[in-house]
């Protein structure tokens, strides 16, 4: 038996109102279809918290692999584009096992505690010197220091030059745009040119941190990945991509995080005063607004084989959306599930960094620029609020919820 249908008019995913709003869309699907399809693409929504749990537990069923997307076609009609099979392209948050395991073994001891912790005052000596003429000129667009935050930390994990901060901070913002179901042929020709451009800056990183055996301790990402592709454990194509993904998944999401929690503070100026006069909650407000506002709205899946999901008949070829935003609110699992609360007896239960095993390896280090920003934002204000005839506006896409704009007007402390 087929799925039913998430709306009668396939359009609806796609729409302006849903990309810049999806909660109220996403709240009728989970209500009325947990598992629906997107008219003949192949695709179906996952909205509800225990049907992305099965489907997370179910990998000889459901792929992690990449292996297309859902895009806006010429009519406007959601429509299935197909990705080549590339050794680069199946890494990591991508890769099942037994690959993934290996992956994610190689970049770990990056990001273990101490040496997250090791991070802090380089990040927040960044985030002063990056607030200092926003906060002189009282405010302006946040966005670019959303941006550039991440980009520097990602630069500096994969042992890069702090030089080619721009381009980092550019790359950072690319996968988000492939993946954005909105990108017609000519911006994905160059997306895809940046991309190799991007491929080949790596490599010849890579085989610049292969000539030394690196301190495990001490190392960069790219000369342990390095070291990977030395042992055998990984191809070089494999370890260019890891490091791709590192851009996409520490700089975007990391950024789109901050961002939104920058929008909550300039709209609730009592929640902000609130956390000016109780820091030890900021760490809790960071973890509610990930859940609210999940950078990446969902990751795909593919599906393996012909097998059932909540009594409906998937084969190979679909794909599942594990729509992290509909989970993250679901009434099933949150006691006032729209709401932020700083109260929350599990604030870390959510699913804005995956489940299971693919939850995010960044995570950490995510939360801790997030926290740093809030910290210094605060400590540096009596007053934030947005810009009359400037509204927030998010980028047009169906995978990233990340602010393009956002003018800020602060009010600095004397």
């Amino acid at each position: 038996m087929r799925a039913p249908l998430c709306s009668s008019d396939p359009k609806k995913l796609l729409d302006a109102s849903v990309l810049d709003d999806p909660h109220p869309f996403l709240s009728v699907v989970r209500r009325e279809h947990p598992l629906s399809r997107v008219g003949d693409t192949g695709v179906h929504l996952v909205s509800t918290w225990d049907g992305i749990l099965e489907v997370l537990g179910r990998e000889e069923d459901f792929s992690a692999n990449l292996t297309g997307m859902l895009i806006r076609g010429a009519d406007g009609v959601p429509i299935p584009f197909d990705f080549p099979s590339l050794d680069g392209t199946q890494v990591i948050a991508t890769a099942d096992e037994p690959h993934h395991t290996v992956h994610r073994r190689l970049v770990s001891p990056r990001f273990e505690t101490d040496r997250v912790v090791d991070f802090e005052p380089m990040i927040r000596e960044w985030t002063r010197e990056a607030l200092a003429p926003f906060l002189l000129n009282e405010g302006g667009e946040f966005v670019p220091i959303a941006e550039r935050i991440p980009a520097q930390v990602v630069g500096s994990l994969l042992g890069l030059s702090d030089g080619d901060a721009e381009r980092h901070r550019a790359w950072a913002m690319m996968g988000g745009d492939m993946l954005a179901g909105e990108v017609g042929p000519t911006r994905m020709q160059a997306l895809a040119l940046e991309g190799q451009e991007m491929g080949h800056y790596l490599k010849r990183h890579l085989e610049a941190a292969s000539k030394a055996a690196p301190d495990p301790s001490r190392a960069s990402l790219l000369e342990l990945l390095a070291e990977g592709v030395r042992a055998g454990e990984i191809t070089l194509s494999q370890a260019t991509g890891i490091g791709m993904v590192m851009f996409g998944a520490g700089g975007e999401s990391t950024s789109a995080l901050i961002g939104s929690a920058m929008r909550v503070l300039a709209e609730e100026p009592e929640l902000a005063e609130q956390l000016r006069q109780d820091p030890l909650q900021i760490a809790r407000f960071v973890e509610e607004v990930v859940r609210l506002e999940p950078p990446f709205k969902f990751h795909y899946r593919a599906v393996r084989r012909e097998c059932e999901l909540q009594g409906y008949t998937l084969g190979p070829g679909d794909r599942l959306m594990l729509l992290w935003a509909a989970a993250n609110r679901d009434p099933a699992v949150f006691e006032e599930p729209d709401a932020l609360r700083l109260d929350r007896k599990h604030p870390k239960h959510h699913m804005s960094f995956g489940r299971g095993a693919h939850f995010c390896v960044g995570a950490p280090l995510a939360r801790l620029e997030a926290r740093v920003m809030v910290e210094e934002v605060l400590r540096e204000t009596r007053q934030l609020s947005l810009v009359p005839g400037h509204p927030p506006v998010y980028a047009q896409s169906i995978f990233t919820r990340r602010l393009e704009s956002l003018v800020v007007s602060t009010r600095k402390i004397a």
